[in-house]
């Protein structure tokens, strides 16, 4: 029994002991492989090679666009450096300055006296002017003092005049003659319309002045002709205006203008004396012609 037992086992353990050779004949076994890799420096040496160029045809260099890349920030602050300048380049629809030239003026009823045709006067004056309609018209209102020089002289001192002798006011008050000429400030104020095209600019207007012409008297001062007065006209007139102006330089204008208007019943008055001459019921015309350069001053 013992040795049944004991032939049984060894029987067992050698059938267990061969299959076990056989599944590990079947197992694989990993192999791992190192290489060693050697990296060594090359140092080049460049040396000019010497050769023929012979029917060596090379290539046309191109040069290529890089990628464009939208730089927002820059492109923010060249818009409004844009259009700030647009706003520097767009014309002012308002502008002011001032002005000043020279001119003459022919008055009828001093040449129907002296013979002479025509006075000549320098003027100074302000202006400002309002743009519409793409600024191609405006509207201009100015203020002008002349002063015009002296073309008809009468001194009762130095020669006879058909104005020497005496003149009575209406109370019997004796007035004696002593001198008169037209030399006189005139004040004026202008309403034009101008069209501008390109450089030139016709206008057209209306103006309202004020002239001042004075008559020197003696009158009694304690029964004695001994006190000069000055009798004065007081009289406003309405008139028009035609001229053109020039730009010649961006702030200068230089202009031509033709003025007339009408004085009607001319006479010259004192305040303290009831008395007028050169009282006429007729109308006189005034006529003038000027030159003149004006200067902007307002921003362009």
């Amino acid at each position: 029994m013992i040795f049944r037992k004991t032939v049984l086992l060894l029987l067992v353990f050698t059938i267990s002991f061969s299959f076990a050779q056989i599944r590990k004949k079947k197992k694989v076994d990993t192999v791992y492989v190192y290489e060693k890799v050697t990296v060594y420096d090359t140092v080049y040496r460049f040396k000019p090679l010497t050769f023929k160029l012979k029917d060596l045809v090379l290539p046309e260099l191109k040069v290529e666009e890089t990628k464009f890349v939208r730089n927002v920030y820059k492109e923010e602050i060249d818009r409004k450096r844009a259009s700030r300048r647009a706003q520097l380049r767009r014309p002012a629809t308002f502008l002011y300055g001032i002005d000043g030239g020279a001119g003459l003026k022919n008055t009828s009823w001093a040449t129907e006296g002296s013979g002479n045709n025509s006075q000549f006067g320098e003027y100074l004056g302000i202006w400002a002017s309002k743009s519409f309609f793409n600024n191609r018209f405006s509207i201009m209102l100015s203020a002008n003092v002349y002063h015009w020089n002296s073309s008809f002289d009468l001194d009762a001192n130095k020669e006879d005049t058909f104005l020497n002798g005496y003149y009575f006011t209406a109370d019997r008050q004796p007035l004696l003659f002593q001198r008169f000429n037209n030399k006189h400030f005139e004040y004026s104020v202008q309403l034009k319309f101008v069209y501008d095209w390109k450089n030139i600019r016709p206008f057209a207007g209306i103006l309202v002045n004020r002239n001042t012409y004075k008559m020197q008297f003696l009158v009694p001062e304690n029964n004695v002709l001994k006190r000069p007065e000055d009798f004065t006209t007081d009289q406003t007139n309405i008139g028009f205006a035609l001229g053109i102006q020039y730009r010649v330089f961006r702030r200068f204008l230089l202009s031509a203008e033709y003025q007339q208007y009408h004085l009607k019943n001319l006479s010259l008055k004192n305040p303290d004396f009831d008395f007028e001459i050169f009282k006429m019921n007729n109308t006189f015309a005034e006529r003038k012609i000027s030159f003149g350069i004006s200067y902007i001053l307002s921003k362009l």
